[in-house]
């Protein structure tokens, strides 16, 4: 099963300040993914959040390829500035949600390799060299990224084009509701049973208090 996974800064502080801590995240990433066998389908670095997409080969692998990463990306943050012991880098322990393999695939992936050009840290996707999209173009120039897997589903050819072209209101407030509340990423038969599936009943009830009942 895809899974999307984000973190931020702790107080949204920033976690990359040069090139170089983009740098040191992705070697990171390469050296637990060559630990704990994952398949990368997309991620995208900014200044105080990263994104993911990543497809484990085996039970058990998210959490522990997730649980080696931001471990030892913390430590060397830490050693690099001297700061071992003084306070936290995240804002606490990621978050994550299912995705579904068909279209609604394509709608997470195109937001997260969006997510260079949503911040205007570039004029395009594929020019922000901290993404899947610029490895993939060649345009990344990082010998130690992380090896990028095949889709579960087929690539259009066209993908970079359409990776530029804005996602709806609706295909926005979408995903973050599933980024805010960990709800499963699909249509609605495929939601309710990967939620059953995965303990998460909880992320598909309404949102707010529940009424008070009436009294008669």
């Amino acid at each position: 099963m895809v899974f999307h996974v984000l973190n931020r800064g702790n107080d949204r502080g920033e976690i990359f300040d040069d090139r170089a801590d983009y740098e040191a995240f992705l070697r990171v990433m390469k050296e637990t993914q060559e630990r704990v066998p994952m398949r990368v389908l997309a991620y995208c670095l900014l200044p105080n959040h990263w994104h993911f997409l990543l497809w484990p080969v085996n039970d058990g692998d998210f959490g522990a390829f997730m649980q080696r990463l931001t471990t030892t990306h913390v430590r060397r943050w830490h050693l690099h500035r001297h700061s071992v012991g003084r306070g936290h880098l995240y804002q606490g322990t990621y978050k994550s949600f299912p995705v579904q393999d068909d279209d609604h695939f394509y709608t997470v992936t195109r937001y997260v390799e969006r997510n260079g050009l949503r911040a205007r840290m570039a004029k395009t996707a594929e020019e922000w060299p901290y993404s899947s999209l610029a490895q993939r173009a060649g345009k990344q120039g990082v010998d130690d990224a992380p090896e990028s897997s095949a889709w579960p589903v087929v690539r259009p050819r066209n993908w970079a084009a359409w990776v530029k072209q804005p996602q709806t209101k609706a295909e926005l407030e979408a995903v973050r509701l599933s980024v805010s509340r960990g709800q499963p990423f699909g249509d609605e038969t495929w939601q309710r049973r990967t939620a059953e599936r995965l303990g998460l009943e909880f992320t598909l009830n309404p949102r707010g208090r529940p009424r008070k009942a009436t009294v008669t």
